[in-house]
């Protein structure tokens, strides 16, 4: 009935002309006001909007450039290359080359052709299934493999697959190989060093990477270089002391002896005389840097920086030389020996031979513990101590090269005179090869010690005395007479120089009780005598078999690395023998 209404309303309204704008129809029924409160939010809201557009676009810019930043910049590193480490001659013993790091963004890889990710996993030596994992990551960023050669990274930049990415980086090489390994040491995948020399000068290797600024899309290829943050610097390189010539040689010798003697591992170390500087340093085991696979403990261990062992009769020559350097004794100066034993409170001290009444040089030559043991009760305790101290034994070394030890000498206090007997000819007391080898320079040199170093040297360092010049001479007498007939060294002898030096046997110690089965043999000598320029000193472990004894196992080596080596060096010789007959009977030292 309304609608009805209103229609007629309507056709009333316009017949009587009454205007459309007032029809009652489109009468307002809602107070005004609240339209003028909707027409001025409307406004409101407008102009909110425009202050905010005119704020971020035109006076503040930063919030969306930060933004921006966030999704596309990107900060890429710029690697530097780690220094060289090189001999002392310039030869290459560790370098940086250049490979490539693959990585991947996940997301963007899962719509790649099944047949390219199966050749992007043979590329990467990898199986289906273990790259399918990594790509299965939540991660936004995924590195497949690290330090892939330049040929392969450029063969996967082939396949042209979305998200597979390539990061410049550098991988260590070491031309030496397993020669020079336990001197150089090796670095990580981060190109942080981890052994040896790698380790010990890593600030002064590493460098400082630098960075730069670029823009990135949504794949991950760079649409624009924005500018440099820091430029890379490389690190410097290094030279060691060591020859390489030298290290050869000692490294082939070694490993030659232990494979002879059947034995478990071996050691060899060759210092100069004038520099201290360390020319070669090897042991076996050893193990390829470049391929670390299949690396065990026993190839890792550095035998001659980091064990220590008894060193047996090559320790007498520091109780005598005391002696000597104190006015106890003389070269000459009688000592009866007896038939062979000698008992002290409870304990009885053994020669291998009877002896009898022999002179100082011949304890020496002969290597007996009787002799050497009377020698040492004639002298305090604290005499003693102090002599083995100040060439270095039971110290801490300072030579900057990780995991070096110092070895164990008991405080004098403590000493009774069994045991100070015990220590005179090298039982009771633990010391590194290195160690032992430099103790010798006192007798090497003038009667002085000097560091040690692994990095070459412009001029020789200053000595400490421990000896007189004279004590040192007399000992460089004895020390020759060791390896000439009648004494326990004669396979030691070198053609065509004059030799010189002490053989060490020692029963290795396990649980806590001396083996009969198990022995060290070491020997430690100098070349050549009327001159001294080298001392080498090599060291047998668990020699197999019936021959065990320094003199035999070591001696040999060191006879076969002086004799390289001096002709290496173009040393002129100082001896007129040139064949070298060995007695059937030589004499061997009391282990």
């Amino acid at each position: 009935m309304s609608r009805a209404n209103n229609a007629n309303g309507a056709r009333v309204a316009r017949s009587k002309g009454v205007p459309f704008s007032k029809n009652p129809v489109l009468a307002v029924r809602l107070p005004v006001w609240r339209s003028r409160v909707v027409l001025f939010v409307l406004f409101a809201a407008f102009a909110g909007l425009a202050a905010r557009a005119l704020w971020l676009q035109g006076l503040s810019t930063q919030f969306l450039q930060k933004q921006g930043e966030i999704r596309y910049a990107r900060t890429l590193d710029l690697p530097a290359t780690r220094g060289k480490i090189t001999d002392r001659d310039g030869q290459v013993l560790a370098s940086s080359v250049p490979v490539k790091a693959i990585w991947a963004i996940p997301d963007d890889v899962q719509e790649a052709p099944p047949e390219k990710l199966k050749a992007l996993a043979k590329l990467l030596d990898m199986s289906d299934a273990d790259l399918k994992k990594k790509l299965d990551s939540d991660r936004g960023f995924v590195y497949l493999k690290r330090q892939v050669e330049q040929d392969v990274a450029d063969q996967i930049t082939r396949l042209d697959i979305d998200g597979i990415q390539t990061r410049k980086e550098y991988k260590r090489f070491y031309p030496q190989g397993e020669v020079a390994t336990h001197v150089v040491g090796f670095t990580n995948v981060e190109d942080a060093g981890q052994e040896a020399m790698e380790l010990a000068q890593q600030k002064t290797l590493v460098g400082v990477p630098g960075s730069r600024r670029v823009i990135k899309d949504r794949l991950g290829h760079i649409v624009e270089d924005l500018e440099s943050v820091r430029e890379p610097h490389d690190g410097k390189d290094l030279t060691l002391s060591i020859d390489s010539k030298i290290q050869y040689i000692a490294f082939t010798q070694l490993k030659d002896a232990v494979e002879k003697f059947h034995a478990k591992a071996g050691a060899a170390v060759v210092l100069d005389v004038h520099t201290g500087e360390v020319l070669a340093l090897a042991n076996w085991p050893s193990y390829n840097p470049n391929d670390r696979s299949t690396l065990t403990g026993e190839q890792l261990r550095n035998r001659v920086m980091t064990d220590t062992f008894e060193p047996g009769s090559s320790l007498k020559p520091f109780t005598v030389g005391l002696a000597l350097d104190t006015h106890r004794v003389t070269p000459y100066t009688k000592f009866d020996t007896g038939n062979g034993s000698y008992t002290i409170a409870d304990k009885t001290i053994h020669d291998t031979h009877a002896h009898g009444v022999i002179d100082v040089q011949e304890i020496i030559q002969k290597s007996s513990n009787i002799g050497t043991s009377k020698i040492a009760l004639s002298m305090p305790s604290q005499d003693m101590w102090e002599m083995f101290t100040k060439v270095g034994l039971g110290q801490q070394p300072k030579w900057g090269f990780p995991g070096a030890v110092a070895g164990r000498v008991r405080p004098y206090k403590s000493w009774r005179p069994i045991e100070q007997a015990n220590m005179s000819f090298g039982q009771g007391i633990s010391v590194s090869l290195i160690q032992l080898a430099r103790a010798y320079m006192i007798y090497a040199r003038n009667g002085d010690i000097i560091p040690l170093s692994f990095k070459k040297l412009s001029e020789p360092p200053v000595g400490t005395q421990i000896v007189s010049a004279k004590t040192a001479a007399e000992m460089r007498d004895m020390l020759e007479m060791v390896v000439l007939p009648g004494g326990t060294a004669v396979k030691a002898q070198v053609p065509g120089y004059r030799a010189g030096g002490k053989t060490g046997t020692a029963q290795k110690v396990i649980n806590g009780r001396y083996s009969q089965s198990k022995y060290i043999g070491n020997f430690v000598g100098m070349v050549p005598m009327s001159n001294p320029r080298f001392i080498i000193a090599v060291m047998i472990d668990e020699p197999g078999g019936p021959v065990h004894v320094g003199g035999d196992v070591a001696g040999p080596a060191f006879s076969a690395v002086a004799s390289n080596v001096l002709r290496a060096k173009n040393v002129t010789p100082d001896s007129t023998v040139t064949q070298i007959i060995i007695p059937e009977n030589s004499e061997q030292e009391t282990p």
